[in-house]
């Protein structure tokens, strides 16, 4: 079992930039792949990145392709996303996800276990 606790997220302005984390608990993380997504209100959730267990590969949504970078630390057990040049439809809880199978998918179905989600607020 995987617990994953989100922080980083906050109120910004358009142009701003924003780093969120992800802790995770247990001794198998980094046989993880890891994935970012985001629910605006009165919307579905949908993916933003992912990245292998090894770190060594990534996919990015197009939308945030180019602003935003996922990397992680294995020795700390802990995921990132880099959130630059935020504009203000980036508005959403960011939850992260931890996923069993080891190709990287935009797919939540493949996601096993969840963080809470922290907000983050762009401003126009």
């Amino acid at each position: 079992q995987v617990q994953l606790v989100e922080s980083g997220g906050g109120l910004v302005q358009a142009g701003g930039s924003l780093r969120l984390s992800c802790a995770a608990s247990g001794r198998t993380f980094s046989s993880y792949t890891m994935g970012w997504f985001r629910q605006a209100p009165g919307k579905e959730r949908e993916f933003v990145a992912a990245i292998s267990s090894s770190g060594g590969n990534t996919l990015h949504a197009d939308s945030v392709k180019g602003r935003f970078t996922i990397s992680r630390d294995n020795a700390q057990n802990t995921v990132y996303l880099q959130m630059n040049t935020l504009k203000p439809e980036d508005t959403a809880v960011y939850y992260c996800a931890a996923s069993r199978p080891t190709v990287l998918t935009a797919s939540t179905f493949y996601y096993d276990y969840w963080g809470q989600g922290t907000q983050v607020t762009v401003s126009s």
